[in-house]
């Protein structure tokens, strides 16, 4: 009997290949390097139980298929091969269109959050103010949004920009805080280069992990 290595990487590698999809776009699906999915389908690392049911999952077989050394093209998971349009694929989808709403939904109440503190700080005060801040910090704000959904649902590698964003618009909202009390900070976006050295290390470090 074959190495259960070579057996899980030749499985992995052969329904990768039936599905036209590459290393890189698999590795995407998983969050995982394209460097990891290789390895696997060497035989030189078996991914963990909870990447083997996610494998098994997107391609519509059984964990036992992928640990099998013999078996009969995808007869382990007949239901979900028969009609692959209607199982798998539009399940994903629709999950995909699910969490896209709700991230967009939270971004917009933000944005509603923000309208309502400026219209009830300029309709109480008399004196005015800068309540047009209201928006400046919506900004960071939504980013933080976007990166706590981006982190659950979708593309972990993007949270390199959205963290790059959060982190110079809440420079600039500093920046605007002051500028109406005539103290001009300008300098503090000198802090956001260390800062973005800082973010991109950080995910270079974070890649090197998977």
């Amino acid at each position: 009997m074959k190495d259960i290595k070579l057996i899980i990487a030749e499985n992995i590698s052969s329904l990768r290949r039936d599905q036209g999809m590459t290393q890189m776009a698999l590795a995407e699906k998983l969050n995982y390097s394209d460097k990891s999915v290789s390895k696997w389908e060497r035989g030189e690392s078996v991914p963990d139980i909870t990447v083997l049911m996610e494998i098994s999952v997107l391609f519509g077989v059984t964990i036992d298929y992928l640990l099998s050394e013999s078996h009969n093209s995808y007869n382990s998971a007949p239901e979900v091969c028969v009609e692959p349009e209607e199982s798998e694929v539009s399940h994903s989808k629709r999950k995909f269109i699910n969490h896209l709403s709700i991230t967009c939904m939270s971004v917009v109440l933000v944005w509603l959050l923000a309208s309502f503190s400026f219209v009830m700080n300029d309709l109480i005060s008399s004196a005015g103010g800068p309540f047009w801040l209201a928006f400046v910090y919506a900004v960071p704000a939504s980013c933080i949004v976007w990166l706590i959904f981006n982190s659950l649902w979708f593309n972990r590698r993007r949270n390199f920009l959205i963290i790059s964003v959060l982190m110079w618009t809440v420079l600039a909202s500093l920046f605007l805080t002051f500028l109406p009390l005539g103290i001009n900070i300008s300098k503090i976006f000198g802090l956001g280069v260390p800062g973005q050295v800082i973010i991109f290390l950080w995910s270079r470090l974070k890649r090197a992990g998977k």
